[in-house]
């Protein structure tokens, strides 16, 4: 259908059964329907759509540029693409404004927020009249909340990302953001750059529009939307500034319009079968541990039963195949021009369920078909007879200070560490590490494990903290790792031995909670234990003289403390 040709009433979803379609869908309550759509009509005349306009399926499209969103600089342009796909295919397309959060620059953590995106975009999804919406979205919580959102609303969607940045250079060197900007941080506080030497580095590392173009949580995320189904094929890895990008926001609109004439809805889309593709590309990604959260909350929405001992089964079997930081030394951009997430799923064809339903119709099978497997020119994508790295990326971690689970990022972490034994250095929250960690009297050692606390869900809203810096003294005399152990978060750009997502959470009177200094705690990732080393009787002792950290008095912040529920549960909300 083109944008001249008149309604087709056997493939308009303004047609179909009895429901209401296109402008005349969730009319405004005012006790007449014809009233309703009377008035809805002329105030859309003041915005100048005729009646044909209006009989097309509309297809709305979330727009989540802002200033403070860095991440989404080319927004705009990509909104244009797609509103120019929608049109092509004989739709009608509505932006509209959409929560976005901004990673680098929200407080105290753009994960405190992701619930609330979530809630706002499923509400504005459901309350707006659309056969179908486009979520164009990018930055690192923004994309999981526009997924969670697409799956409570079941209105047919897709889903569309911003695209990664464009790599920069220092003295030779090729930066990308943010696991070089960890990296330069690290040497800069163990002495090896001066001030002015990082300075120069900070206007090396983030030179475009778009994301980090590691395997970060952005980059992740954007992966496994169309490992799920969610994105179209091949849409995840164009970076921002380029002509794919704008390519992908075309074929988006064009077939959010083909979804809405379907029917094609997420719940027919997110099912355990691509749940478990998304987790497989995750492992053969080497991405980021913030994905496992992410997936566990759009699954539990789905109504899809998927839990840690899934992932766990998953990341047994699967190789990391994908060289892009921070387990490998590539970047998205490479990833890309290698072929992308289509030719990383043929190298895992033999893993996936290629029956699964994917977004622009029929299944990962047909996505795959015509897909060559990876070409012998490129070293980015390898295959499952030459993987780069073992099965295991991520592990999930369980014993008596873990009872329900946490996860360390294996392929990122230093080897001789991921068996270790060592007295527990205590902090209480993110501000007492940063009080404490450089004190020159901090009674730490290179077999010391850190331990943060207080920092999960229900008592700090889980920043991407858990990737503690070395303390000064120690990175002065060449420490760059440690085991670190906390009910947090890290950046998926993040590299080192660091445990995270403990649950139960220290707030709620987890295990983490009863840490003292001077604790031995036992890593064995291989064998998938965390443990504390303390006689079972001590740990009551101390139990019976906890008390939970004081609620947040109001607003947002205490609804999250109130309805948030573990990270093994992915973080969402109770009500959800």
């Amino acid at each position: 259908m083109t944008v001249n040709e008149p309604r087709d009433a056997d493939h308009d979803p303004a047609s179909h059964g009895n429901e209401p379609r296109g402008v005349d869908r969730g009319l405004t309550s005012y006790g007449d329907e014809g009233f309703s759509r009377f008035l809805r009509r002329a105030f859309l005349a003041s915005s100048g759509y005729d009646e044909q306009d209006l009989d097309r399926p509309v297809v709305g499209i979330a727009d989540t540029s802002g200033g403070f969103t860095t991440c989404h600089r080319e927004m705009p342009q990509l909104v244009q693409a797609v509103a120019r796909g929608v049109l092509e295919a004989g739709g009608l397309p509505v932006t509209f404004p959409a929560m976005s959060l901004p990673e680098i620059l929200m407080s105290p953590t753009s994960m405190l927020f992701r619930n609330l995106a979530a809630l706002e975009t499923e509400e504005l999804v459901k309350g707006q009249p659309m056969d179908a919406v486009v979520l164009a979205g990018g930055c690192d919580k923004t994309v999981p909340a526009q997924l969670m959102a697409a799956v409570s609303a079941d209105v047919p969607a897709v889903q569309l990302v911003a695209g990664a940045m464009l790599t920069g250079t220092w003295r030779g060197t090729r930066l990308g953001a943010c696991t070089d900007c960890r990296s330069m941080w690290a040497r800069h506080r163990a002495g090896e750059l001066d001030e002015g030497d990082i300075a120069d580095v900070r206007g090396a590392l983030a030179t475009t529009g778009g994301t980090c173009m590691v395997m970060g949580t952005a980059s992740t995320m954007a992966c496994l939307a169309e490992a799920l189904g969610m994105s179209p094929a091949g849409t995840a890895t164009a970076p921002a500034p380029t002509g794919d990008r704008l390519r992908a926001g075309v074929r988006s609109g064009r077939i959010a319009v083909e979804a809405a004439r379907a029917g094609r809805r997420p719940s027919s889309i997110v099912t355990a079968g691509a749940l478990a593709n998304a987790v497989t590309v995750l492992m053969a990604l080497g991405g980021s541990t913030n994905a496992v959260i992410h997936l566990l909350a759009v699954a539990r929405r789905a109504g899809v039963p998927f839990g840690l001992d899934d992932v766990a089964a998953i990341a047994g079997r699967v190789p990391l195949l994908v060289d892009c930081k921070p387990s490998g030394v590539g970047y998205m951009e490479d990833l890309h021009r290698a072929g992308g997430v289509p030719v990383l799923m043929k190298a895992l064809e033999p893993l996936l369920d290629l029956d699964v339903p994917v977004v622009e119709g029929g299944t990962l099978r047909d996505r795959l078909a015509g897909v060559a497997p990876p070409a012998d020119w490129q070293t980015t994508i390898r295959t499952l007879e030459d993987p780069l790295g073992p099965t295991g990326a991520l592990a999930v971690l369980r014993g008596n200070l873990a009872p329900d689970g946490a996860v360390i990022k294996v392929s990122a972490a230093t080897s001789a560490l991921l068996r270790h034994e060592g007295p527990a250095v205590v902090f209480e929250s993110p501000e007492d590490v940063a009080r404490r960690i450089d004190d020159p009297d901090l009674p730490v050692t290179p077999d010391s494990v850190l331990v943060l606390r207080n920092a999960g869900p229900v008592g700090g809203g889980m920043p991407e903290a858990g990737s503690l810096p070395i303390p000064a003294k120690l990175a002065r005399d060449g420490v760059r790792d440690m085991v670190r152990v906390s009910d947090t978060r890290m950046s998926g750009t993040a590299y080192g031995t660091v445990v995270l997502h403990v649950s139960p959470e220290a707030a709620v009177g987890g295990p983490l909670a009863l840490v003292r200094d001077g604790d031995r705690i036992r890593l064995d990732a291989a064998a998938g234990e965390l443990a504390l080393l303390v006689d079972p009787d001590e740990l009551a002792r101390r139990r019976e003289g906890w008390a939970p950290p004081a609620p947040p008095e109001r607003g947002w912040r205490r609804l999250h403390h109130d309805h948030v529920l573990q990270a093994h549960e992915g973080a969402d909300f109770d009500v959800c």
